[in-house]
């Protein structure tokens, strides 16, 4: 059986076919949702007719929430690695 599924989204008044892997598609689909949701806050918010306009406003609005989680993020994980890495040849250093 294979992993891939064949989805249609629709965004924008648009249909888009996708093929995406099955346990993709619960977050394909809410997704999809938000960003719906997001359009019309815009559309009834806002004197916009383009809707090429409203997707880049809700492009921006959701590369904006990324880059702030991202930046949120207090842990490195490379850099804790490199850590432990140093760590772990001080302690076996020290036990020789």
């Amino acid at each position: 059986m294979s992993d891939l599924l064949k989805i249609k989204i629709s965004l924008a008044d648009r249909v888009y076919p996708l093929t995406i892997r099955r346990d993709e598609e619960e977050n394909i689909r809410k997704a999809a949702k938000s960003i719906e949701a997001i359009l019309q806050k815009y559309e009834d918010g806002y004197a916009v007719r383009d809707k090429q306009d409203l997707l880049a406003m809700c492009a921006l609005q959701l590369a904006s929430r990324l880059e702030k989680i991202q930046g949120n993020n207090l842990v490195n994980g490379d850099e804790v690695a490199s850590h432990l890495d140093r760590l772990s040849e001080k302690i076996q250093q020290a036990m020789n």
